[in-house]
């Protein structure tokens, strides 16, 4: 049996503490509580701490800002609408891609 992946726990758990919908007692709830625009500017927020952890060459202090960063955007996907899975699908579609030719193919004509 293979061991369940942190992210996805996390998602779990997130999921979970939005449907219990406690804001008094769980940060998650009250983030969530708040809409999109609240959890898209949260997670910006620690998306600039990772970035500027990622300067000062601090490993621990990088793993910390990137583990608030990540949980942040999980929040943001629930809040969305969106599951690991759909963010799983689209990175499987872009394996063996090349990373220009991806973006080429995203960019406006």
């Amino acid at each position: 049996m293979s061991e369940i992946h942190p992210l996805d726990r996390l998602f779990a758990t997130i999921a979970a503490r939005r449907a219990a919908g406690d804001a008094d007692r769980s940060y998650t709830a009250k983030l969530l509580s708040q809409g999109v625009e609240k959890c898209a500017k949260k997670f910006g927020e620690e998306a600039v701490e990772t970035a500027l952890a990622a300067m000062t060459g601090d490993k621990a202090h990088l793993a910390s800002e990137s583990a608030d960063a990540l949980y942040h955007l999980m929040v943001l996907w629930a809040a969305a609408g969106v599951t690991p899975d759909d963010v799983y699908a689209a990175l499987r579609a872009r394996e063996g891609q090349s990373g220009l030719a991806e973006k080429a193919a995203r960019a406006p004509k």
